[in-house]
């Protein structure tokens, strides 16, 4: 009996802006530990976030650039959860009414022809902080809230991807788009371009979703294309 990967992206695109999304704290890489932080980006009592327009504006850019419909009304949402990385227990996203939807990227297919990948939405989030784990594993871990609150563009594709190989081909175009327009430099050695996988399994010629593995944080195309290979394997 024959069966086929049904796969789908989540991509998270930090946005090169010189402040972070919701304060004027620097983006800048590599600074020590916790200094680009200020109450805001803390979540500290009574600190009231302010949009940055420059992320705004590149967010409008990649939509654009991925044959997004921007909408005229979008909304901010929090997304509550708890995590050491995460000072505010929620981050500032966007959920019923994003800023990009319904767009589309075109690859070239397993087949050889042009396929096109659908897009469900490239929405607006404030990036969360960064552990820090030490070699013991019984060590402490540290956390670094430099990276809280700088713009991400979450881009959630539709689960049109059959194929590790069209995976790869796919996060190729979506890096090359993005550096393209100037909005990311998608340096994956920062974390500036991370992607969650998620993938099930179905016979072939069924319409309905199979059962939904999710892979988070990948920071390699590469480890990503294995990361499919291996799970089809084990789903099969």
């Amino acid at each position: 009996m024959l069966y086929e990967a049904v796969i789908g992206l989540e991509i998270h695109v930090q946005l090169n802006t010189r402040s972070k999304t919701f304060c004027s704290c620097s983006t800048e890489y590599g600074k020590e530990p916790n200094s680009n932080t200020c109450p805001v980006c803390l979540g500290l009592p009574g600190a009231l976030p302010v949009l940055n327009e420059e992320a705004l504006k590149k967010a409008i850019i990649a939509g654009l650039a991925l044959n997004c419909e921007v909408r005229e009304y979008s909304v901010f949402a929090r997304k509550n959860y708890f995590y050491p990385d995460l000072p505010k227990a929620y981050q500032i996203s966007q959920y019923e009414y994003p800023l990009n939807v319904n767009g589309y990227v075109e690859i070239t297919g397993s087949d050889g022809k042009i396929k096109r990948i659908g897009i469900i939405r490239a929405h607006l989030e404030e990036d969360a902080g960064k552990l820090i784990h030490d070699e013991d594993p019984h060590g402490p871990s540290y956390i670094d809230y430099n990276r809280c609150g700088i713009p991400l563009l979450e881009i959630v594709t539709e689960p049109d991807i059959r194929t590790p190989e069209e995976a790869y081909e796919f996060l190729q175009a979506i890096k090359e788009i993005m550096q393209y327009t100037g909005v990311s430099e998608c340096n994956m050695e920062k974390g500036e371009l991370r992607v969650d996988v998620n993938i099930s399994m179905r016979k072939v010629g069924e319409k309905e979703l199979g059962i939904k593995q999710e892979i988070k944080n990948m920071n390699s195309f590469a480890n990503v294309k294995r990361a499919l290979e291996y799970e089809i394997k084990r789903q099969t």
